[in-house]
């Protein structure tokens, strides 16, 4: 079993009551990590989190401080089991970091887009007030703004899109 399929098997409560611990009606249990006179343990479905001390995680970590082990220890607990990594699963894991390399050039690209449309609308901008009316100049940086205008909406289109 992996561990999506462990923490998809075995809910903190279950976890919990088998330690000897009872719940209460609010979800709280005398934190077993430090001296604790009234409950300040609150029980989720899916962790834990001590209102006192601060100790929080999931399933595995509760086992880890409970039982003073390693993660894997903890894990094979519970039914894990380790698998000598495939090539399959290698490549999978190349190809995941490729796709979240290309993911962040592809950001890196488009916030790079983004400063430069801001920058050319400035530009535009400043040089339509400083030129006058209607002339050559106005005109050309009138038209170039709108475009720029009309490529930040489309810009932000993809945003929104994301």
């Amino acid at each position: 079993m992996t561990v999506e399929e462990i923490k998809e098997s075995i809910s903190m409560p279950v976890l919990v009551q088998k330690y000897g611990f009872s719940i209460s009606a609010a979800k709280m249990i005398n934190c077993p990590f430090h001296s604790d006179k009234v409950a300040s343990m609150r029980i989720y479905c899916d962790g834990f989190f001590c209102f006192s001390c601060g100790a929080h995680g999931d399933i595995f970590d509760f086992i880890r401080m409970m039982d003073d082990v390693s993660f894997k220890e903890a894990f094979q607990s519970l039914g894990g089991e380790y698998r000598k990594p495939t090539f399959s699963s290698r490549m999978a894991v190349y190809q995941a970091q490729k796709q979240r390399a290309m993911r962040q050039k592809a950001a890196e690209r488009e916030q790079e887009r983004r400063s430069l449309n801001n920058m050319l609308i400035s530009v535009y901008r400043t040089y339509m007030e400083r030129s006058e009316p209607l002339s050559d100049v106005w005109c050309d940086c009138y038209n170039a703004l709108q475009y720029q205008l009309y490529v930040q909406a489309e810009l932000s289109g993809l945003e929104a899109r994301w």
